[in-house]
């Protein structure tokens, strides 16, 4: 596996120095810089490819969350804190774990074998990674029946599960196949193979009825 490169974000230098002495156990891990703030980490993100930061929370200036909040995307992220109480919260970001201090050797390692898996097969042709309750759920493309969008969520329905996940459609919608799916609705998205039957004003897949909006009804019925 090809090395990752991470920074250690933490005002604390024996927290910093702890997480750098775990990293040096795991030879994918490259540890390019320990910031004792996000101003320096800023600095790195700018000038190297960071693929994975170890982020506290309890910072002076800005905290890890609101710095989070400010990041259009982010690398992955392992939270490193002492506060339980932001787990949440932290899942609404590209947070992949959430670990709480003192940290052991044991729990560091199931958390960074989950950063392993993911950029194992992030590229595998067909597969995306969703961020569901806490878990990062691997889905095939052609499992999806159709993309409903709730507010900041989107929920996912596939062949075998329904998964709910915190990013808007439009950003969804670039990482799916262009020719695979149609947009029917503001709300909805389709996979063009699942659909059954289209009816007046809706796609039939399975039991489900989708919506055909107004503005989107030629559009939809010259893609088939």
């Amino acid at each position: 596996m090809k090395q990752l490169n991470c920074l250690i974000i933490d005002d604390e230098p024996i927290a910093r120095e702890a997480i750098a002495d775990y990293c040096k156990k795991i030879s994918y891990l490259n540890v390019v810089a320990l910031c004792k703030n996000v101003l320096q980490a800023n600095h790195y993100l700018e000038k190297k490819q960071i693929d994975l930061i170890f982020l506290d929370i309890n910072m002076p200036i800005v905290t890890g969350i609101d710095w989070l909040k400010g990041i259009k995307k982010s690398p992955l992220i392992i939270m490193t804190t002492a506060y339980e109480e932001y787990a949440l919260e932290s899942f609404s970001y590209n947070v992949l774990d959430y670990l709480v201090k003192p940290i052991s050797f044991k729990r560091f390692l199931k958390a960074v074998n989950k950063v392993n898996s993911y950029h194992k097969h992030k590229d595998e042709k067909n597969i995306l990674f969703l961020k569901s309750e806490r878990q990062l759920k691997k889905v095939d493309i052609k499992d999806i029946l159709f993309v409903e969008a709730m507010q900041n969520y989107i929920k996912v329905v596939t062949s075998k599960e329904i998964i709910v996940t915190q990013i808007p459609l439009k950003n969804f919608k670039d990482q799916l196949p262009e020719n695979n799916f149609i947009q029917t609705h503001k709300s909805y998205m389709v996979s063009k193979f699942k659909v059954d039957e289209i009816i007046e004003n809706k796609i039939i897949i399975g039991d489900y009825e989708i919506p055909i909006s107004v503005r989107l009804k030629k559009e939809v019925l010259s893609s088939f």
